[in-house]
């Protein structure tokens, strides 16, 4: 099967000559449909900068990004801006939702732009924050909600317009232990259901636990993988925590 997302020989450098800094050197992974893959690793190892690599925020200066076949970096910026728009689905810890904009209109706003039908957008604005638990809270405004009310709408608007692939950055850094579990348990049943494909940079190993693979960096290079397999999430989360040990930094406290 033809891998959803191809990354092959990333390299990246800032700077130039004696000042160049090579953050990634020679990654390379496949990631298939449907997977829910976390990205973990000591601080400075490179999970930020690959992250915005994927996201097409920067350019790798070596090496090719595929998705569905396409050398996403090859793009001009116009083509470039509307395959971010239609295939990618952004969760950050900063909710970034607008004060002004009631949850459910803060929802629909990349399906507005868009120019999706007023009917499909009530359906598919429904059906997502039903997924979310939102429902009842589509008629408020941000400063209503508490933080994991917000997490869930920020995730409820990247993922409405059914992206191809989600990129979720420290999704659960700003939340109390139960919201991250709330979120984590519907990222996890929208995988499992949806078989959405997601692609989470964490430092936390109990949110880490959640997802089906772990790809560990450092120092810019890739260190190992695992798989949870038939694994419990308990089994896998005390897994997760022995390769976190084993890599280096503070198991509790890894970013």
């Amino acid at each position: 099967m033809e891998p959803l997302l191809r990354v092959e020989n990333i390299r990246k450098t800032y700077g130039k000559s004696n000042a160049a800094y090579t953050a990634l050197e020679n990654i390379s992974f496949d990631i298939q449909k449907g997977e829910f893959v976390g990205i973990m690793g000591p601080s400075g190892a490179g999970k930020s900068t690959l992250l915005n690599l994927l996201a097409t925020i920067d350019s790798p200066t070596e090496g090719k990004i595929y998705m569905n076949n396409t050398s996403i970096h090859d793009m001009k910026e116009d083509a470039l801006a509307d395959f971010r728009r239609e295939n990618l689905g952004f969760i950050f810890q900063d909710y970034n939702l607008l004060d002004s904009l009631t949850v459910k209109e803060n929802i629909l706003l990349p399906l507005a732009i868009a120019k999706t039908p007023a009917k499909q957008i009530n359906n598919l604005v429904t059906q997502i924050a039903s997924v979310f638990g939102i429902g009842d809270l589509l008629g408020k405004y941000p400063y209503q909600l508490s933080g994991g009310q917000k997490q869930r709408t920020a995730a409820a608007r990247a993922l409405v317009t059914e992206p191809m692939m989600i990129l979720a950055d420290e999704p659960t850094g700003a939340l109390d232990s139960k919201s991250a579990t709330d979120l984590l348990v519907s990222l996890s049943n929208l995988n499992e259901n949806n078989n959405s494909t997601i692609l989470m940079v964490t430092h936390d190993a109990y949110a880490a636990s959640f997802c089906r693979r772990i790809i560990f960096i450092k120092d810019g290079t890739l260190s190992t993988e695992i798989y949870r397999g038939d694994k419990t999430r308990k089994a896998f989360f005390q897994e997760i925590l022995e390769v976190l040990a084993t890599i280096g930094g503070e198991v509790d406290d890894v970013i």
